[in-house]
């Protein structure tokens, strides 16, 4: 996780006031790949016990249309966040207890897969999740 100081040149970089939710946001998630919104909420709390839930929204929803942080939903689940943008990878998210992990471009570059038939669209990214079972569960299933 980069210190406070980089966190703070990251939000300078998006043209951003750096703000301390903001920076306490983007530690969170830094700290906490792939966590859900109110796991990113205890964790700014234990910096800011008195920021309120909407400004870790809005702290989120900036930071994403910033670029800053990437915002995923794999199917059935809450919205998640992750530090880790601009390289288009990947998810792999586990069936039992939906674990997620990152998972490199499948093929290539960006956007890693080529449609069979791009309907006249300019395709910039490609969005794939990989669902299975993760190496804890599969071992607690075959202990049962």
């Amino acid at each position: 996780m980069p210190p406070a100081p980089e966190i703070e040149l990251l939000i300078r970089a998006a043209t951003l006031r750096v703000t301390r939710p903001r920076v306490a946001v983007l530690t969170a998630v830094h700290e906490a790949p792939h966590a859900d919104t109110e796991t990113i909420i205890a964790a700014v709390r234990r910096r800011l016990p008195t920021v309120s839930h909407q400004a870790v929204y809005d702290s989120l929803r900036t930071l994403a249309d910033h670029g800053l942080v990437r915002r995923i939903q794999p199917s059935g689940s809450v919205a998640r966040y992750e530090a880790r943008v601009g390289d288009n990878h990947h998810h792999v998210v586990c069936r039992s207890c939906g674990a997620i992990g990152d998972v490199d471009c499948a093929v290539g570059e960006a956007p890693c897969l080529h449609a069979s038939d791009d309907r006249g669209f300019v395709i910039d990214e490609a969005e794939v999740v990989f669902w299975g079972t993760c190496a804890s569960c599969a071992t607690t299933a075959q202990d049962v």
